[in-house]
């Protein structure tokens, strides 16, 4: 099955629609992709996408298993907007090399290389993603973001996924406070790893829980951190760890 769902939205009020909603600015779309999550109005993550103009629509580009409640969670906010959400039968096509005519750049590194959506099916170039994901720390729905995940503490500022000059959205209270009256305590961060441990092992240090090891290659991972903690040697079952960056 395909590991991403497009969908599309159209009407006279998706611009607005949208832009009261998510964490990104929607007119970068004028300039490409735009990388974006919705929150809670708590100000943890729901989901993330990447969003692409398509005429008179906007392609919605996100991860399949959260699509299904992605759609009940914008149709809850559509009230009475002119804007109607849809499934397509379009596929994301993506790579690091040559891009096609129609591809765009992935908007969160320059290291990811190019999407593109058509009605082939879905796949990719054999680039080893997962290995380029963790060498610039970049979190992945369903791995390193959950339901309980802040999107400042998962990096959405270095991955141009949030933009604080936009205005009033779901959650901005909470991430604009995190952004600036406080100081993150907790987050993503590459380590080095010297065994092997299974994707949501605890890390501890001195024997007091330090974080969760998540997706690794190469002897390195992604890891949610405790920083008060995230010093010296950390264990990850079987596995040492040690922070890189």
């Amino acid at each position: 099955m395909p590991t991403r769902r497009i969908l599309r939205l159209t009407g006279s009020d998706t611009e607005s629609f949208l832009q009261d909603l998510i964490t990104n600015d929607i007119q970068g779309l004028n300039d490409g992709l735009v990388y974006a999550a919705l929150l809670t109005p708590q100000g943890k993550y729901l989901a993330d996408f990447f969003l692409k103009r398509d005429g008179d629509g906007i392609l919605l580009d996100a991860a399949e298993h959260l699509a299904d409640d992605l759609i009940k969670r914008l149709n809850m906010y559509k009230l009475r907007a002119d804007v109607a959400i849809e499934s397509t039968d379009m596929n994301l096509q993506r790579g690091t090399g040559s891009s096609p005519e129609s591809a765009l750049a992935d908007p969160r590194h320059p290291d990811m290389g190019w999407r593109m959506y058509s009605a082939a099916p879905e796949q990719d170039d054999g680039t080893d993603f997962d290995a380029l994901r963790v060498q610039h720390c970049i979190p992945e729905a369903g791995t390193e973001l959950t339901q309980d995940s802040y999107i400042l503490e998962s990096g959405f500022e270095a991955l141009n996924g949030v933009d604080f000059r936009k205005g009033c959205y779901v959650g901005q209270e909470v991430t604009a406070r995190m952004k600036h009256k406080t100081e993150l305590r907790k987050g993503l961060r590459r380590v080095s790893v010297d065994g092997t441990a299974p994707v949501g092992t605890e890390i501890t240090a001195n024997g007091k829980p330090a974080g969760t090891l998540f997706t690794q290659s190469g002897g390195h991972a992604i890891a949610y951190l405790r920083f008060d903690r995230a010093s010296g040697e950390m264990q990850a079952g079987e596995a040492t760890v040690r922070l890189t960056d």
